[in-house]
């Protein structure tokens, strides 16, 4: 770490980085962004790397979720409110299903900035840099629009600072209370199947709470019964910002990312020599690197020593992306892989980026039955191979939106029209995400169980 600076990356090369035109006015941006407080502290970064490491010993369970990009647009208290009340849901499903305590981490609150497959979009005979995310560009094909304004940085930050009082509020102000379960439903989803599932799942728990407050426990005596832990996660890929609101530890001298109590590498940006490695390796934040059908065994491996060269538990979650098809084919020699190399890590399953497809009216969509045989087979995979599939990461909203096929409301390509308001790319609505959750509970719970025996025969 001695080689290592908040700048060191710009040494390094690297990809998906925009291009500005106005370096000048960039680095009034950035310089300006260096005086503004820091979004998350570091103490909540150690307390959720704690947590974190209960994941890697098959205590609890990582739920990571939401948007596949933030958008200034859709910046509002009701969206982010279901968002929350989904969330919620979902992991009441799973903690008690599973019986694992559920983490619960957010892609939100600074999740702006996406990689594209390539730099600019053509329509009809006019080509124009790609839309980049609403920190970057603007969405509208207009040369106006796509160009990279580094004022809109400004903005992010802000909307990110509202996002996360907001959640705030929420997690510790008594909305998220058991007794206040009911309440959490959306109303749209009381007309889906799962409404009879969560209700059997809330009268369950009502009782619970009845027989523990006969006993003198409740949540007026035990905030943990009324309050959550709710934590910030978004892709380091906007390599400018970050550096910016990296801030050095008052109390231990070490370096935080203050943008998010959790950041990724993309399967874009994991390159061993590339600047987002380099970055990454000198924040003491819980870092999560994707993993897709390119990814090298031993060259994640590599990764992993360099970001943690302790080797902590709580510090590296390898999130895999391959495809519901590909899951198989890749995964077991990933997992051998960092055994052998004795490695310490959470292995979550992302099942969406691997799954995204044409629908036949030309909407980016995903196969719900495709998203959820790619985790089906992970849970299976892992138990295969004795370790432990510790975490889920997807793409999904609160709105009652069409984006992704299937589910059991059965929506279908000719359906994705009515409400397909994504940014970037396709997500479950609420509906589906809670359907997910049910679906997998047991599998978790199985899981689990393989995970602790192949734990205590190891120690």
């Amino acid at each position: 770490m001695k080689n290592w600076k908040t700048n060191s990356w710009r040494k390094y090369p690297v990809k998906h980085i925009p291009e500005y035109q106005d370096k000048k006015e960039l680095d009034q941006v950035l310089n300006k962004i260096k005086t503004f407080p820091p979004l998350v502290f570091a103490e909540e970064t150690r307390h959720l790397k704690k947590q974190l490491s209960e994941v890697s010993d098959g205590k609890a369970f990582l739920l990571q979720g939401g948007d596949c990009a933030e958008s200034f647009a859709e910046f509002n208290p009701d969206n982010i409110r279901d968002y929350f009340k989904v969330i919620l849901q979902m992991s009441l499903v799973l903690t008690y299903s599973a019986s694992l305590p559920v983490i619960k981490l957010g892609r939100i609150a600074g999740q702006f900035a996406k990689p594209r497959s390539a730099p600019t979009e053509k329509q009809g005979d006019n080509e124009l840099p790609s839309y980049l995310g609403d920190n970057v560009n603007g969405i509208e094909f207009s040369e106006k629009a796509r160009r990279h304004d580094p004022k809109r940085l400004f903005k992010a930050y802000s909307q990110s600072a509202a996002t996360l009082n907001l959640l705030r509020a929420f997690s510790h102000g008594g909305f998220a209370d058991l007794k206040k379960v009911h309440l959490w439903n959306l109303g749209y989803i009381k007309k889906s199947p799962q409404a009879k599932k969560f209700k059997e799942l809330e009268d369950k728990i009502a009782d619970a709470l009845a027989f523990m407050d006969a006993c003198g426990i409740n949540s007026e005596f035990n905030r943990r019964l009324k309050t959550v832990n709710f934590w910030t996660s978004h892709e380091a890929l906007h390599l400018p910002f970050e550096e910016s609101m990296t801030r050095t530890d008052s109390t231990t001298g070490e370096y935080h990312a203050t943008s998010a109590h959790f950041v990724w590498i993309g399967d874009r940006t994991r390159q061993l020599d590339g600047g987002h490695v380099e970055y990454c390796r000198g924040i003491e934040n819980p870092i999560g690197i994707k993993c897709g059908p390119t990814s090298k065994p031993d060259e994640i491996a590599k990764i992993c020593n360099l970001i943690n060269p302790k080797n902590e538990k709580g510090k590296i979650t390898l999130i895999s992306r391959f495809g519901h098809d590909n899951v198989g084919k890749f995964l077991p020699k990933l997992i051998r892989g960092i055994k052998k190399e004795g490695v310490n890590v959470i292995w979550s399953c992302d099942p969406m980026h691997g799954n995204t497809i044409q629908s036949t009216t030309g909407y980016k969509t995903r196969r719900f039955n495709n998203v959820l045989k790619e985790v089906k087979d992970v849970f299976a995979v892992h138990q295969s191979e004795g370790s432990y599939a510790g975490g889920l990461h997807i793409e999904m909203t609160g709105q009652n939106v069409t984006e992704c096929t299937g589910g059991a409301k059965n929506i279908q390509d000719q359906d994705l029209s009515s409400r397909y308001h994504t940014h970037c790319d396709p997500r479950l609505n609420a509906d589906q995400a809670l359907e997910l959750s049910f679906l997998i509970s047991d599998e978790i719970k199985k899981n689990s169980s393989y995970s602790k025996n192949a734990i205590q025969a190891a120690s």
